[in-house]
């Protein structure tokens, strides 16, 4: 199995964006493909890390996420 995760370059890094589902809009710091695989089959997903303005980070897909 390859590595865990890896960086992804992404156009609105550093810019606030918005996650769709939870309406919650913050600082893009990250894109991440992620590896989430289990039982030894490989999945990949696309996460965006977020910074809301109290600090906190979280995650979601990065198609969830629009600029505000």
């Amino acid at each position: 199995m390859s590595d865990q995760y890896e960086y992804v370059p992404h156009r609105l890094l550093r810019k606030r964006v918005r996650d769709l589902p939870s309406g919650v809009e913050g600082e893009l710091m990250a894109v991440i493909n992620e590896n989430v695989s289990t039982a030894g089959s490989e999945h990949w997903v696309e996460l965006a890390y977020i910074r809301n303005a109290s600090g906190r980070e979280f995650t979601t897909a990065v198609g969830n996420i629009e600029p505000v």
